[in-house]
């Protein structure tokens, strides 16, 4: 019987305390990616992939944010190769997936579209921030720091560092899962 696995996604992208400079966009310049295995109800594997960004540089806001620094993410891979590896290592097309909000789903979009990479997610995708905000009865949802508040589950890493993001929303993920209250996620391959 095949394993009923779950990406849980987190970007950190470029940023800036006021407007974007000029000739400069918003660039995904880390991936993390935690496994959660719904059945067994656990994260079963944690990853982090630094991306090189190639129309933006790391601002100092950025860096305050994220710690991540522009020499760092220069040693990382190309976002075309960032997307094979969700691909390839992690069955991204055929996985559902889930992140905090919108947001990632709409920079890997986007940032697809401009640079021609091909979209490495299949359809399956769960705003696990609406999820939970609809436990709650918060329409809007939380932010996730906020979020572990409310779950009485700790902070583990450094907040807005994708890596450890993915990881904590994976703990609010399993959450959600022990009340009944994560979402079925339809099987692609059957007619509705």
């Amino acid at each position: 019987m095949e394993r009923n696995l779950l990406n849980v996604v987190d970007v950190e992208a470029t940023c800036w305390s006021g407007p974007r400079p000029p000739g400069q966009a918003n660039e995904i310049i880390e991936i993390g990616l935690t496994v959660v295995d719904l059945d067994e109800r656990r994260r079963v594997a944690r990853h982090g992939l630094l991306v090189r960004p190639a129309r933006s540089e790391v601002s100092d806001f950025c860096t305050e944010l994220t710690t991540l620094t522009q020499a760092e993410v220069d040693t990382g891979v190309s976002f075309a190769d960032a997307c094979r590896w969700l691909v390839e290592e992690h069955g991204a097309r055929e996985r559902p997936w889930a992140s905090w909000g919108d947001y990632d789903r709409n920079q890997f979009t986007h940032q697809c579209r401009v640079t021609g990479t091909g979209y490495p997610f299949g359809k399956r995708h769960t705003n696990a921030k609406r999820v939970f905000g609809a436990f709650h009865d918060r329409p809007k949802g939380p932010g996730m720091h906020r979020a572990l508040g409310m779950a009485d589950l700790p902070l583990e890493g450094q907040h807005h560092r994708g890596e450890d993001d993915a990881w904590n929303i994976a703990a609010l993920v399993l959450f959600l899962v022990e009340r009944d209250a994560w979402p079925e996620i339809p099987d692609p391959s059957v007619e509705p």
